[in-house]
């Protein structure tokens, strides 16, 4: 059903925007067909994907198909909400019909407009915030621990190794004692870390590393994702727990496994681990019923999954599904942290949100000053 919905909304937004060029562009038919169907075949590159052809293609030519497909649903959404206001002002008498017919300088202006708007989200998507966090335990540590956390790397077509090894740099800096990673390393296919061996870049990082799954590590294909994190010397948490220190980090499985297992009997299974170890820590990638670590006296628990929705307004629609979709929470003695993401699936476009990577001390009651 939500596929249907997904596919018929952006049909009827390309008939939508359609209708308004056909309108605004003051030239022939011709030059109008050849528009609207630049615009559309945008759109359907993004379809190539969801069937797998990028697979088969140059890898040079899938991440240019992946990068247009991708990105022109953004652009896509922008224009309807833009015509959408131009509509309601012809409709309250605010704009006079003749700004949206036969017009080039409405049409220019919606142009730069959009050119301004998506250059200024992706530079924003290139900048990557360091957001800090102090975590306090409530027994002493043997020392306090710095770790970088991060979540939604989605490295693939469009976050290729160039951009990988950048982000291993960035979190290399921070020399941290510990790694984290929150699911979707991996965005929707394996062939370009495959091919541009991106597991060699996880094997620069000068941490221990932990890691959960999440979606698409399975739309990716999860038994290649798991030797992926393998080959990467990712350790991987799948409904497990184990110990780093004074740490207990426990890692559950994405819950598209309809078969994971709860949190109640991870941590039962755990009990020794969890009982020896001062803070406990949850990675779990989709931050779905955050009852649950309060209820299991979860310490902290680190998700990702939302990106704080990539681009306004798709946020308020993230905000308005999760308990937290973004940033600080607090249920009782359990604190969260929701990452809007490091990286970005589709086109790499930051609105109203943020790309970031949290850097966290942890200190223990004996080391409070």
């Amino acid at each position: 059903m939500w596929m249907i919905i997904f596919l018929l909304l952006p049909l009827f937004g390309i008939a939508y925007i359609s209708w308004h060029v056909w309108c605004l562009l003051p030239c022939a038919w011709w030059w109008k067909v050849i528009a609207i169907a630049l615009m559309a075949g945008s759109f359907l590159t993004m379809m190539f994907g969801m069937r797998g052809l990028y697979d088969s293609m140059p890898l040079t030519v899938g991440t240019a198909f992946y990068e247009i497909g991708t990105s022109s649903i953004f652009i896509m959404m922008y224009l309807v909400i833009l015509f959408l206001i131009l509509d309601l002002g012809r409709l309250f008498h605010l704009i006079p019909r003749t700004l949206l017919y036969n017009n080039w300088y409405t049409f220019w202006g919606i142009t730069i407009l959009m050119v301004g708007i998506f250059v200024y989200g992706n530079l924003h998507y290139q900048h990557k915030y360091r957001q800090e966090l102090t975590l306090t335990a409530n027994r002493p540590l043997a020392r306090p621990l710095k770790l970088v956390m991060v979540s939604d790397l989605h490295i693939g077509y469009h976050n290729p190794r160039k951009e990988l090894h950048r982000w291993v740099d960035m979190i290399n800096a921070e020399k941290p004692d510990l790694i984290l990673i929150a699911g979707d390393i991996i965005d929707m296919s394996m062939r370009p870390l495959k091919e541009e061996r991106m597991h060699e870049e996880f094997l620069r990082l000068s941490a221990p590393v932990y890691a959960c799954l999440g979606n698409h590590e399975y739309y990716s294909g999860e038994p290649d994702a798991q030797q992926f994190y393998r080959d990467a010397g990712i350790q991987l948490l799948r409904d497990n727990a184990v110990t780093f220190g004074d740490l207990c980090i426990i890692g559950r499985d994405d819950r598209t496994n309809i078969h994971r297992k709860s949190l109640g009997k991870i941590v039962n299974e755990n009990k020794s681990l969890i009982s020896n170890s001062s803070y406990l820590i949850l990675l779990d990638h989709q931050p779905y019923h955050l009852e649950q670590a309060e209820q299991q006296h979860i310490d902290f628990q680190f998700s990702g999954h939302t990106h704080h929705g990539q681009v306004w307004p798709i946020s308020w629609i993230t905000e308005s599904i999760y308990e937290c979709a973004f940033g600080s929470h607090q249920r009782g003695n359990a604190r969260y942290y929701i990452s809007s993401g490091l990286g970005i699936w589709g086109g790499k476009f930051r609105i109203g949100t943020r790309s970031e990577y949290i850097v966290a001390e942890l200190r223990g009651k004996s080391t409070d000053v």
